[in-house]
Parts: C-alpha cells; sequence; structure tokens
C-alpha cells in the first residue's frame, strides 16, 4: 500500500511495495493539492524505486496522491493515498534592531506568518536577568521597546507563539545610545 512518511510542512516521503522492476516497467506519480485538482504535477518514477520525497509543497496542504504502475508484464490498480502536510512553523530568521536612542529602539523582525497568534519580545540588560516582556499581536512584525537605561547592551528575543501552542525563539543584541550630557 502506498502511505507517506516523514510528513514536514514542505515536503513527505512516500513509500509503496515493490511492484516492479527497472526492468519490468516505471510509475507516473500524480499529485496535486485536493482544493485544486488542477494543479496536478505528474512526474515519471524508475520501477526499480519503492520510495521517492516529494518536496516544494504548500504547508497545511491536503495532497492526492497516486502512483500508477506502468507494466509491460502485468496490470497493477493504482495505488492512491491522501497526505496532509503540516503547518508551517518558522522561528524568526531574522530580528532588527534600529533607530535606537538612549531610552529606547525599534524591534522588527521577519518571516510574518499566517501561523503565529501572538510574538513575545523578551528584552533586559546585559549582563542580569530583569526580563520584561511585550505581547505584539501575530499580525504585526515590529514594536518599539522603550524606559530603558542609556548606554547599555540589551539582550532581545523575540518568541513567535504559534496557534498550535508551540513557540519558537530568536535572540539578537541592541545597545542603546549614549544619554545627552549636561
Amino acid at each position: 500500500r502506498l502511505h507517506a512518511t516523514d510528513v514536514t510542512s514542505s515536503s513527505f516521503r512516500l513509500l509503496w511495495p515493490q511492484l516492479l522492476s527497472q526492468e519490468t516497467g516505471y510509475y507516473s506519480l500524480e499529485y496535486a493539492p485536493r482544493a485544486e485538482p488542477a494543479r496536478k504535477r505528474t512526474q515519471q518514477v524508475s520501477g526499480a524505486l519503492t520510495s521517492l520525497v516529494l518536496s516544494d509543497l504548500a504547508p497545511e496542504t491536503t495532497y492526492e496522491v497516486a502512483l500508477i504502475p506502468e507494466s509491460n508484464v502485468h496490470y497493477f490498480p493504482p495505488q492512491t493515498t491522501r497526505v496532509t502536510t503540516l503547518a508551517e512553523e518558522i522561528s524568526p530568521v531574522q530580528v532588527l534592531i534600529s533607530e535606537s536612542g538612549p531610552h529606547s529602539f525599534h524591534v522588527s523582525w521577519a518571516p510574518l506568518l499566517a501561523s503565529v497568534a501572538t510574538y513575545q519580545v523578551l528584552y533586559g540588560p546585559l549582563p542580569g536577568n530583569s526580563a520584561q516582556v511585550l505581547q505584539v499581536d501575530g499580525r504585526h512584525n515590529s514594536t518599539v521597546v522603550e524606559h530603558l537605561a542609556p548606554n547599555t547592551t540589551y539582550l532581545v528575543t523575540v518568541t513567535a507563539v504559534y496557534r498550535s501552542g508551540k513557540e519558537k525563539s530568536l535572540s539578537a543584541k541592541a545597545c542603546t545610545q549614549e544619554g545627552e550630557r549636561g
């Protein structure tokens, strides 16, 4: 039976019993998002294989997959399966600090993902363990951190809190400017 393992947000591995050999034919593999059958992709697979990884798939999408043995010896019915890719749970890949002043700086991050419910921006002076947290709506990808001490290095950690409950974090360092003297 055709089935899938190692499912991620953008790929899965198909496994099937050995029906053919290199000599007796090949497989036609067809797959398409269930909601958009017109976007079907087809590829030929050697008869010697019993597994294949499909990649470049859309996250949180159900695919209809058909493996059609093209044998010159026997007729084999098509093997079909349905596989749903996982939700995309990428950690923020960039945290940018900008517009740094003596008492504030601007934090922004990317990418902005639909699967994120909220972002938590945790910041605190280095060294030290007194951190404060800002909650930012998942639709936004920047915030301003204020009421900071001048000429201080802060560790800023942006945590994406996914609707699934998972969390992924990324940190960056930020330095405030020296305060106005006199």
